[in-house]
């Protein structure tokens, strides 16, 4: 055995406990996730899984040894270090870093319980469907194009331009889609040829002459074709042009039928966009679910040791702490923030039927401080320790105690039939193994954490009137303290959870960002602007701050392309918009696409887009009063015959489909934007 290979080794036997305890926490705490399984791995095989994208086996390809001499450079010099890689599968794998300290790991492996639970239970991660087996479709598609890279019949050149030309276009897909209605896409339906028509019926050739004469017969033709034109852009560029891509053949100098082996590699590199798709559309939501129950289970229930809580208060510190948009911060953030709503309505839902409160008077009758201290869970749940065990056992038949872990906790021997793990419970070190669901949504109650303090104090008046408005028991309660009694201590969490099984970044975002959230957290919007050509803060109110954050994360960030038409003017071209959000697409980056996306389409490709031009003059008149100047936007038509590029005034009615309107976040935020 390698020596590297004996360090794992060791590494990987003390990690037994951790990730077994671990699973069993991340489950009383609610959460489902995938089976895991973890592999110790050395740095450079860590740097390489990375590189991969979470797998041990990828097609051949320059852009896995590009990400894994950028991985190497980042932790090189200190700009980033691989702490943790799990991937979306069933089993789900995740993988360890040996030389990594246990203050390290254990943190990693609370963070991918949750990773496995999300994958498990988000709706956008089932769109893919069926049984899933990622890393065996990867390995599949691996041996395929490798084998294709070694058929003496094709050239390896051909091969990697082919891919370069489909992985330009990996996000041009329809992601919202579920994957088995994705792999059969729209067929553009060519109208048919009166001429055939006219073939089987009985017309004399005098009347067909007189009445069906060949150059109204063209017109028709030709009419009936622009009007086939695809009613709604297809979004799924990729599958269109897999079902209709050809290549340019030099020497017969037109487009003929691609290749076999140019299909199947198409169609594998479509398969792995789409299953890729939900991590980049919830990357927001899964980072900061991971993030969350992470420090739940680290800190408050003292997964980490003593000796191990600093070093891992600092790892997450840093995490958290990463300059930009950082997702595990704004994740986090959002659902703690969502937590704290939840239970905020339901212990002011309770508050509403004491006798004598009401949403009018609710901030000036209610004590928040005796509401707090009301809402402290139980001192048997708060502080269990081998000598407290009597108090849990004194609370009886009670649903927030696990009986059978609570006998084995102050049984000497515990039950025999039981493994050694599990005959006893040691408390010091498990406190929550004592605990049911219930018991620990009581002794983790957001409301009651010293950084949440004051957060019910805060609610609105008009949250409370809405509250109330169809409460017909309002006087329920005699006194607050009997109304705290009600009080379901699962609320937050079991809200939380059917959030994660529904949504995605956008809809997140949309539903969930608030001004209370954006005032508390110190979100806002910042610009360039041309008056004073540097960046300025803009904005602090919500509104903008969402639709900043939401065009960040429509079509995984990027711009939006569709296919408009398969053979526009009538002369096999491929007509693609883009959908104009208010921010214009980089002309140099979208023409270096074009010529990719020519080389699956065997015909010239258009490309329609708008384009914003400022007066010189009006910038400066701008520059002088201190606003922003208001450009002129032009819709244009990139065109390329695989040589050459022109540039066209776009037809007004086509420039109507692509601008941007008023209805969703694939539109322009004309009230902000420079």
């Amino acid at each position: 055995m390698r020596p590297n290979r004996l360090t794992a080794r060791k590494a990987a036997s003390k990690l037994e406990e951790p990730t077994r305890e671990a699973a069993k926490l991340a489950r009383k705490l609610g959460l489902e996730p995938y089976p895991v399984n973890y592999w110790v791995v050395s740095y450079d095989e860590m740097n390489a899984l990375i590189a991969y994208g979470g797998f041990q086996t990828r097609y051949p390809h320059w852009r896995w040894g590009m990400t894994y001499d950028r991985q190497q450079k980042q932790d090189q010099f200190g700009m980033g270090k691989a702490f943790e890689i799990v991937n979306n599968d069933n089993p789900s794998h995740a993988f360890l870093q040996e030389s990594n300290t246990l203050a390290d790991q254990k943190a990693v492996i609370t963070h991918v319980e949750a990773h496995a639970d999300f994958f498990a239970n988000n709706s956008w991660f089932g769109l893919f469907g069926g049984d899933l087996d990622a890393a065996a479709m990867l390995e599949r598609h691996s041996e395929a194009i490798a084998g294709y890279m070694e058929d003496p019949e094709i050239d390896r050149a051909d091969i990697e331009k082919f891919i370069d030309a489909v992985l330009c276009l990996e996000d041009c897909i329809d992601q919202h889609r579920p994957f088995a209605e994705a792999t059969d896409p729209r067929e553009r339906t060519a109208p048919e040829d009166l001429r055939e028509r006219l073939e089987g019926m009985n017309i004399s050739d005098e009347v067909r002459r007189q009445v069906f004469d060949e150059e109204w017969l063209d017109r028709l033709a030709e009419a009936e074709e622009a009007a086939a034109d695809l009613t709604d852009p297809q979004k799924d560029v990729l599958g269109y042009l897999q079902q209709h891509g050809m290549q340019y053949d030099e020497e017969e100098g037109k487009a003929s039928e691609l290749e076999p082996w140019q299909r199947d590699v198409l169609d594998m590199l479509r398969t792995e966009a789409y299953y890729f798709a939900p991590q980049k559309m919830t990357k927001v939501m899964n980072e900061g679910w991971a993030a969350y129950w992470e420090s739940l289970m680290m800190g408050e229930e003292r997964f980490a040791g003593e000796n191990e809580f600093l070093l891992y208060a600092d790892h997450q510190a840093k995490v958290l702490g990463s300059p930009g948009l950082n997702p595990y911060k704004l994740g986090k953030e959002l659902w703690e923030y969502i937590e704290n709503t939840t239970n905020r309505r339901e212990v002011a839902d309770r508050l509403l039927r004491v006798e004598g409160v009401s949403w009018r008077n609710f901030h000036e009758v209610v004590d928040f401080d005796e509401v707090q201290e009301l809402l402290q869970p139980h001192p048997a749940l708060d502080g269990i320790r081998p000598d407290t065990l009597d108090e849990l056992v004194a609370l009886g038949d009670d649903p927030r105690v696990d009986a059978d872990a609570l006998d084995r906790a102050v049984s000497e021997y515990g039950d025999e039939e039981l493994d050694a793990d599990e005959r006893t419970v040691d408390v010091d070190k498990y406190p929550w193994k004592v605990l049911t669901y219930e018991g620990l949504a009581e002794r983790h109650f957001s409301l009651v954490k010293p950084q949440n303090r004051g957060f019910l104090g805060r609610i609105r008046r008009s949250e409370l009137e809405q509250l109330s408005r169809y409460m017909f028991d309002d006087e329920q309660y005699a006194s607050v303290a009997e109304a705290i009694v009600d009080v379901d201590y699962t609320t937050g969490w079991d809200r939380m959870r059917e959030i994660r099984e529904s949504h995605n970044d956008v809809t997140f975002l949309d539903a969930f960002l608030t001004q209370e959230f954006v005032t508390n957290n110190h979100y806002f919007t910042y610009e360039f602007t041309r008056a004073s050509g540097d960046f300025r803060v803009t904005s602090t109110d919500y509104q903008d701050v969402k639709k900043k954050l939401l065009l960040q994360f429509t079509n995984f960030g990027k711009p939006t392309v569709a296919v408009y038409d398969g053979n526009y003017g009538n002369r096999n071209e491929l007509l693609l918009g883009h959908q104009y959000n208010g921010i214009m697409l980089d002309l140099g980056q979208a023409k270096q696409v074009l010529e990719r996306a020519y080389d699956l389409w065997g015909h010239p490709v258009n490309l329609m887009t708008i384009v914003k031009e400022y007066d010189d003059h009006d910038v400066e008149v701008a520059r002088r009063r201190n606003r922003e100047p208001t450009p002129v936007e032009n819709g244009i038509r990139v065109r390329y015959d695989g040589e050459t590029f022109e540039h066209h005034d776009l037809e007004p009615e086509l420039e109507d489909r692509i601008a941007a309107g008023d209805i969703d976040y694939d539109t322009k935020p004309d009230e902000w934007l420079s």
